[in-house]
């Protein structure tokens, strides 16, 4: 109880609304009440919708095309942006002159001071959809009045001379869907199958406790890995990023389905309940239009953590050379071609910009799935 005997009679006055609007407010109020105290849970949204954002209009934010290839510039360096130039302001990169280390036998890349190149936001670029269905001519940044030859690699290039920028936006989009959409697909068969389970019980679910037992005996990264290389090589992309999704959800909503089958095993003999059956309401309506809403908010919080689980599993896949392939663009199929001692050694960009990547999308997943849990903890007060 908050100690208001020393406080100022308008202090008083607006912490007895307060006490007051908490007493009336709705789960969903008093969750978002909850969730708004967890700062780091709030930047972690603001970033996962920066990079939802980003995946969607990849096609306008990348500055190249993800699969253009430069012979000129293979493991091409990072180009440092530059805002001052000869004393004005002109955000810009240095052309890189490339020279052959003869003792080596390889080619070396320096900046050239002397060739700035203009950096400017929506220049003109070569026709293109974005989203698949709006016709372009237009990217977010790029070169001005870019001429043959020149170059704009701000985290690098690999083997072949592609954007390893453009290719982990567009990366992003696999990566970051096959999560949403193998949770989904978990979250869909957890709820169904536990609510059946709880809501039931008997034999119903002693079956379905069961077979949930013998999917998790199962060693998860051995079976993923049969799975996938069941996958025949002539399979079209869409094809092969379906499968790769039902593959990585396979094993996912047994833990979902076993949380929920708990909640309604607590719930199913309330009096909303029984008022609802009494009422003349299904079975399934009870399921769906009471039981499950109850503890919605420990859903989300519970599907927000899954998805980690789904991005690292897809980029281990992808990684280990059984899961998404050439041409497919993902985070898992860049650290593939980055799994080799010489690109390592002599192009580390092309394991650091996919993995850091990676690293800020589970680890923001993560905290935000940390403070909606801890928002939808009934015993935490608000």
């Amino acid at each position: 109880m908050t100690d208001i005997t020393h406080l100022p009679p308008e202090t008083e006055a607006e912490l007895d609304l307060r006490d007051k609007n908490i007493a009336v407010a709705g789960q969903w109020r008093l969750f978002w009440l909850k969730f708004k105290k967890h700062k780091i849970a709030l930047v972690s949204l603001l970033v996962i919708c920066c990079m939802y954002l980003i995946a969607a209009f990849a096609d306008f934010i990348a500055p190249l095309d993800p699969n253009a290839t430069n012979a000129r510039f293979t493991y091409a360096p990072p180009q440092g942006l530059s805002l001052m130039h000869d004393g004005a302001f002109m955000p810009h990169v240095d052309q890189l002159k490339m020279t052959l280390n003869k003792e080596s036998m390889r080619r070396e890349f320096e900046a050239d001071p002397a060739k700035p190149l203009a950096v400017g936001f929506f220049v003109p670029a070569a026709p293109y959809n974005m989203l698949g269905f709006i016709p372009m001519e237009t990217k977010l940044f790029g070169l001005v009045n870019a001429k043959p030859g020149d170059s704009l690699y701000v985290m690098g290039a690999d083997r072949l001379g592609r954007d390893i920028f453009s290719r982990v936006v567009h990366g992003a989009r696999i990566s970051l869907s096959i999560g949403l959409v193998g949770v989904l697909m978990s979250l869909v068969l957890g709820v169904a199958i536990g609510g059946i389970s709880g809501f039931f019980g008997g034999w119903v679910d002693m079956v379905i406790q069961r077979i949930i037992e013998l999917l998790r005996s199962i060693p998860t990264i051995p079976l993923w890995m049969g799975l996938a290389a069941a996958i025949p090589v002539g399979w079209p992309p869409l094809r092969t990023y379906f499968v790769i999704t039902l593959i990585v959800s396979l094993l996912g909503w047994t833990s979902l389905a076993r949380e929920v089958r708990g909640k309604f095993l607590s719930l199913r003999d309330e009096d909303f309940v029984t008022a609802a059956r009494l009422d003349g309401m299904s079975e399934i309506g009870i399921i769906f239009h009471h039981l499950v809403p109850s503890f919605m908010s420990h859903i989300i919080a519970t599907v927000t953590l899954a998805i980690p689980t789904m991005i690292l599993a897809e980029t281990a896949l992808s990684f280990l050379g059984i899961g998404l392939q050439p041409p497919i663009i993902s985070w898992g199929v860049l650290l593939q071609e980055a799994q080799n001692i010489r690109a390592v050694a002599q192009a580390p960009w092309l394991l650091f910009t996919p993995a850091a990547a990676i690293v800020i999308a589970v680890l923001s997943l993560n905290f935000l799935g940390d403070g909606l849990r801890d928002a939808a903890d009934p015993y935490e007060s608000v």
